[in-house]
């Protein structure tokens, strides 16, 4: 097994489908789609393909650290007390342990994450 795992932006597998849960859905029908493509061991570190339709949902991360890559599609993320954010293709965040927002995906977004659980 190599500890070098390249992502594939476009997956030719089938994804995970989801919804939101219904107490984080703020407004539209958002689905999503997970392309999971690699974790540790532990299963504390996930890395993949995750895609969201429009729709406005909570963002709540706990104890959870998540780097976002978008590949396609634009959202805002408002964080919560503080400012709004807009990112689109080729743009790059981290949301830390703790964050609390919205998020609201304005055209269906495609992003590369890794996501490091506590």
């Amino acid at each position: 097994m190599s500890n070098l795992v390249p992502l594939d932006p476009k997956p030719d597998f089938a994804p995970k489908h989801a919804q939101p849960l219904p107490e984080r859905l703020i407004s539209g029908a958002p689905a999503f789609k997970t392309w999971a493509q690699d974790a540790s061991r532990d299963g504390s570190v996930l890395t993949g393909v995750w895609e969201a339709t429009p729709g406005e949902t909570h963002s709540i991360k706990g104890t959870t650290f998540e780097f976002c890559h978008i590949l396609s599609g634009s959202v805002e993320i408002e964080e919560t007390g503080g400012a709004t954010h807009s990112f689109a293709a080729g743009d790059s965040f981290v949301m830390k342990p703790g964050f609390t927002g919205v998020w609201r995906t304005l055209e269906t977004v495609q992003k590369i994450y890794v996501v490091v659980q506590d």
